[in-house]
């Protein structure tokens, strides 16, 4: 597979002001084949090391943090003779060692010559009591699942992508038909990329689903594994009522559809800990669309979406007829699935950081606002090439963004006060914003 995120490693290994980089994201994303690739092709050496399990690596960081004596006891644990210049030290899985974390601090600081990546989902990476962070010492780097146009060079559809690359929209017009196809089988398998590679290889919806669920249940084991015990069972009901919570018109999230009468603060730390983890994405309400949108999030509003729409359509239970020939429940929930598919394009742009946005005493609400420049550009969602737009044209006349967007199933098309861009190209968006 071609990940994009090959690219920041490349810019990261070829910096002047290079740090240890913690790669960060949930579990089964593709960290560690992502790692291991970029040591592959990008090295001369490459000396792996997974700390689950690893006694001897827990009792090494439990001495003295020396970085020469780690050196030698890496080079006696992988046999392999690390050389600062053309090795690549990988550390897999670093969460269960917290002091190998704390170690890069030292190695920022002593020994920078060394090219260093450390990998742990996020379960636990921030949980851990007493560790000591090295804040300020290591790059960061978050990895998502495949994105649209990841996902269409994997199943063979590289010219597809260049195509949307070019943004010749006269051209990319004549082939919607191909990239809305695609689309709808990427609302089915998702960007996991264990899911997509038995895609590729068994050409099996029904495969790739099983594959889905049994990452699921994965998920269901970690609750179990890593979080405190009294906090499980919440997470599970948190976790679990996510499509009902998607399902509504609005998509905000109430704690009431937990459980009859959940409150917040039941349920503070269970929250916390799923996105820690990166299974669970927030966005939140802002009061005003006005700059930084940060300084006026409403923190007691927000809309939670899980990490995968492949994974929000198997927890939902949506079958394949209903989503390729389309039934009355996708027609019911395709609203949902779109704009957990939205998000999850705007979040591989490190560009974008989304909110919503909604009215205080009118059901006028705009799916996703995000800074571009010194402009707030707010961005309409639709599953359909229903092209209402009544919250966003009210919008626009109340607070006259330089730049307004809807992504809809019809063709890109710009207006005076509108850009309509296909939601096969939402992955374009800062390109064509600009």
């Amino acid at each position: 597979m071609i990940r994009t995120a090959m690219n920041d490693l490349i810019k990261w290994k070829d910096s002047s002001r290079r740090k240890p980089l913690v790669l960060r994201g949930a579990r089964q994303v593709g960290k560690t084949w992502l790692m291991r690739e970029f040591g592959r092709t990008h090295y001369e050496k490459c000396a792996y090391i997974n700390f689950d399990n690893n006694e001897r690596m827990e009792t090494l960081f439990q001495g003295n943090i020396d970085t020469k004596r780690i050196i030698t006891a890496l080079q006696i644990e992988t046999g392999i003779p690390i050389e600062a210049e053309n090795t690549l030290i990988l550390f897999d899985e670093v969460q269960e060692v917290p002091r190998a974390l704390t170690s890069l601090k030292y190695f920022c600081e002593n020994a920078p010559e060394y090219h260093i990546i450390a990998a742990g989902s996020l379960l636990g990476v921030a949980l851990h009591p007493g560790t000591s962070f090295p804040v300020g010492k290591v790059d960061f780097m978050t990895l998502y699942p495949l994105d649209f146009l990841e996902f269409m060079n994997a199943v063979g559809n590289g010219n597809l992508v260049d195509l949307l690359k070019s943004n010749d929209f006269g051209m990319i017009t004549s082939f919607k038909g191909k990239y809305i196809d695609l689309l709808k089988q990427y609302y089915y398998i998702g960007g996991m990329p264990e899911v997509v590679a038995n895609f590729i290889v068994n050409h099996d919806f029904m495969a790739a689903r099983e594959v889905q669920k049994q990452i699921l249940m994965a998920y269901e084991q970690d609750f179990s594994k890593h979080a405190p015990n009294e906090t499980v069972p919440r997470i599970r009901m948190l976790w679990g009522s996510i499509p009902v919570q998607l399902a509504k018109e609005n998509r905000k999230f109430i704690y009431g559809l937990i459980r009859q009468g959940a409150r917040a603060r039941e349920y503070e730390l269970a929250l916390t800990w799923l996105i820690d983890c990166g299974l669970v994405y927030k966005v939140a309400r802002v009061s005003k669309p006005d700059m930084p949108l940060m300084a006026y999030q409403d923190f007691n509003a927000f809309k939670l979406f899980v990490l995968d729409v492949g994974l929000l359509s198997a927890m939902s239970g949506l079958d394949l007829k209903s989503l390729l020939e389309g039934n009355k429940i996708f027609e019911e929930f395709k609203g949902a699935l779109t704009e957990q598919y939205v998000l999850q394009q705007l979040l591989t742009n490190s560009e974008i950081q989304p909110y919503y946005w909604s009215a205080e005493k009118s059901t006028g609400e705009i799916d996703f606002l995000f800074q571009h420049g010194s402009d707030v550009v707010p961005l309409e969602v639709k599953a359909t090439e229903n092209l209402q737009a009544k919250s966003l044209k009210n919008y626009c006349l109340k607070y006259k963004p330089k730049n307004a967007v809807r992504t809809s199933m019809s063709d890109y098309k710009k207006e005076d006060w509108l850009t309509n861009v296909p939601l096969y190209a939402i992955n374009r968006l800062s390109e064509i914003v600009q």
